[in-house]
């Protein structure tokens, strides 16, 4: 837990978006969390901070293991956000978040399937 993050979940209570969980385990076998998650949408939030001071996230090793653990969440079907701490602090990840969120919840379930959709199991998505 950081102060980061417990700032994050100020301005989601803040603005009352429900259903997000902090520390979230989202994977079947390996140990990875997100930092906040909405288990229901399969949405979640990482936060990086410390990018501009040679912290974890901004050290090759430590992006390539991001990278992997994104990647994985994808084909587990979850949406990822990704925000720097500046963009918490300035709002930009709480604005961001919201519009995603209309996004969604103005889809269809026809068009709002993840990996693996084909042509073939939604041909109604399909445009010329």
């Amino acid at each position: 837990m950081s102060a980061l993050e417990d700032q994050f979940e100020m301005q989601l209570k803040a603005v009352k978006i429900p259903g997000f969980e902090r520390e979230y385990r989202f994977h079947p076998t390996r140990r990875w969390r997100f930092d906040f998650a909405n288990p229901t949408k399969k949405i979640a939030i990482e936060l990086h901070g410390a990018i501009f001071t040679q912290g974890r996230h901004s050290r090759g090793a430590g992006i390539e293991g991001d990278m992997e653990k994104i990647n994985e969440a994808q084909l587990l079907g979850w949406d990822v956000l990704c925000f720097s701490g500046g963009m918490v602090k300035s709002g930009e990840a709480l604005q961001t978040l919201e519009r995603y969120m209309k996004a969604v919840d103005g889809k269809s379930d026809a068009f709002s399937c993840h990996v693996g959709c084909s042509a073939t199991q939604h041909p109604e998505a399909v445009t010329e």
